[in-house]
């Protein structure tokens, strides 16, 4: 487990690479990682547009600038970083888990089920595009793709619970309140934290 100290002394060594080496894109790369873990932002993202300038290949460091950018609540500049993430590295899947994140936040729905629909075509075991592709269905209204893809979800992870959760309100959307509630039950015991609300809806169709 790394120390603060040990994390600050990587950072001093990454800061004496570049000083010895200003057009070394690795070095600037491996400080941006460790300055965005320390939530130095704004550091972080020189150090990274450092490297990119210096590399034409660094589809990490825009997918780690998506990252800082989605934690300040810019999703626009989240779609920017990833798609120039994809363009670089086209078989990159989490650039393009990370694009359809974004355009589903932004209710951009068909832009998330294309870019969601890749991220599955690239990695196939990518639980979190999974559920998020079950969300961007519901959102499209379209129950029955998204009952089956939280189907296909919870049969390669079935111990995600948030996946458990989504397929939940998926068969609570098409009326079938008893498979609605296996999964949120089983997603509760998985650890997740049901939404007051759902529970409240569901609960006239337990048996007594």
């Amino acid at each position: 487990m790394k120390t603060p100290q040990d994390s600050e002394l990587f950072i001093a060594q990454q800061r004496e690479n570049v000083a010895q080496n200003t057009s070394c894109a690795n070095s600037h790369y491996n400080l941006g990682v460790q300055l965005m873990e320390q939530g130095q932002w704004d550091e972080a993202i020189d150090a990274f547009q450092e490297a990119i300038s210096n590399s034409g290949r660094m589809f990490e460091a825009h997918v780690n600038l998506g990252y800082i950018y989605f934690k300040r609540g810019d999703l626009d500049q989240v779609i920017v970083a990833n798609r120039n993430a994809v363009e670089i590295e086209p078989r990159y899947a989490r650039g393009y888990a990370n694009l359809g994140f974004a355009y589903l936040q932004l209710q951009r729905t068909e832009e998330a089920v294309a870019a969601l629909e890749k991220a599955i075509e690239l990695n196939p075991e990518m639980v979190q595009a999974w559920s998020n592709l079950v969300n961007a269905y519901l959102q499209k209204d379209e129950v029955d793709q998204a009952i089956e893809t939280g189907e296909k979800l919870v049969a390669l992870a079935p111990d995600f619970a948030l996946g458990r959760n989504n397929l939940a309100f998926a068969y609570y959307s098409h009326g079938e309140y008893e498979k609605a509630i296996v999964h949120l039950d089983r997603a509760v015991f998985l650890g997740f934290e049901a939404h007051p609300e759902f529970l409240k809806k569901l609960e006239p169709f337990r048996k007594q």
